[in-house]
């Protein structure tokens, strides 16, 4: 067994700088049975790339993916570019042999994804979707307490992610609005999170309906790609992907479902929340808050009954043994140092790596069906 992995990271903006400090803290704090190796962090701006991999400790650097995944010094491919490379990078690296962890969501269409799942099949390299909510402790608690029946027969499933970040009209037409390259937008951005928490916590969606909104249909053209904080000039571009969308669903369990993503809701930075209600008893969590988990048990005796502020910071909790002592709240960054832990330990001790490629395509059908069935406006069933 490998005592070694060595990582080649593409892109080093927002999530690769979020998985790098990953990689550089997650053997400080976990028992792993190989260790990460910082071997080459790839960007296609020569300076900024080598400068970012000096500052987070990258051995080497690459301004060409091709060139990265042939490299033989090179155990993992890692990618965190915008969707519209996800694919061809992960067919080169399945190609190549090397085990895959992508960004979500999985990919810009169900075709490409289906493809990827293809390739890393045929290849019988490891492979993960980097869903990080899922390594919060206060979701895997909920999880437990779903699986344990603490909620009795589940009816109820209700979830918003909601931000505000382009919600000015001034704001730049940066390339997360352009279908091109990001697939689409808040759906695809923020909705497969909470798509693949419901996957999670509740299984399978088998039918959607849903409806899609872009209120600002016009923007000013960046003046550089500097991603977020661009620039922008005083000619307009044409925003090509969703501003909100919303649907119902139906789970294969019986329960229902309604989803909501907008990247418009003043006041809200990143709330992702969601609220499950079940035949004895609910619970809801805030990423904002992501230490607390709220529950409420029909079995409490009536004058005591009411939601129970749980802080997830214990040592019994998921992960939180590695970390500080019970109070001492972990934060956003942790859930990456959870997911990378958890790949790693996968490559490592063979097993597969969740969630997987598959699950990313499960995912993807969900946003399939949804953009399908806003286009129809009717019911679509999944899959």
């Amino acid at each position: 067994m490998k005592k070694e992995i060595n990582i080649g990271l593409v892109g080093y903006k927002f999530m690769g700088k979020a998985h790098s400090h990953a990689y550089k803290d997650v053997a400080s704090f976990f028992k792993l049975k190989a260790k990460p190796v910082m071997k080459a962090i790839c960007g296609r701006d020569e300076k900024q790339v080598k400068k970012f991999g000096k500052d987070f400790g990258w051995e080497s650097y690459e301004t060409s993916w091709e060139r990265l995944v042939k490299r033989e010094d090179i155990d993992v491919i890692d990618i965190c570019t915008p969707g519209n490379l996800h694919k061809v990078i992960a067919l080169s690296a399945a190609k190549e042999g090397k085990d895959i962890i992508c960004e979500k969501p999985l990919a810009n269409s169900l075709a490409e994804a289906k493809e990827m799942l293809r390739a890393v099949k045929r290849a019988g390299v490891k492979n993960m979707v980097a869903f990080n909510y899922r390594r919060v402790p206060a979701v895997c608690l909920a999880k437990k307490l779903i699986e344990e029946g603490k909620l009795g027969k589940i009816y109820h499933f209700r979830a918003v992610y909601l931000q505000d970040w382009i919600v000015s009209p001034d704001f730049p037409l940066v390339w997360r609005l352009k279908r091109e390259l990001a697939g689409s937008g808040a759906h695809g951005d923020i909705n497969s999170h909470i798509i693949d928490l419901s996957h999670y916590l509740i299984g399978e969606i088998t039918e959607v309906v849903g409806m899609q909104e872009t209120f600002i249909k016009k923007r000013p053209l960046p003046k550089e790609a500097t991603g977020l904080k661009a620039k922008s000039t005083k000619r307009m571009g044409k925003v090509t992907v969703d501003d909100t969308t919303l649907f119902l669903a139906r789970f294969k369990s019986g329960a229902v479902g309604s989803f909501e993503a907008s990247r418009l809701a003043s006041g809200r930075k990143n709330y992702n929340y969601f609220e499950v209600n079940g035949s004895k008893g609910s619970l809801f969590f805030n990423l904002e808050r992501l230490n607390e988990l709220y529950f409420y048990s029909q079995e409490d005796a009536g004058d005591t009954q009411g939601f129970k502020n749980i802080l997830v910071t214990e040592e019994s909790h998921p992960y939180i043994s590695a970390w500080w002592p019970p109070g001492h709240i972990i934060g956003w960054e942790h859930t990456f140092v959870h997911e990378i832990y958890d790949f790693l330990q996968s490559i490592a001790r063979d097993k597969t790596a969740e969630p997987s490629f598959a699950e990313g395509v499960r995912c993807q059908e969900v946003l399939s069906a949804v953009e399908r069935s806003a286009r129809g406006k009717r019911w679509v069933a999944v899959g």
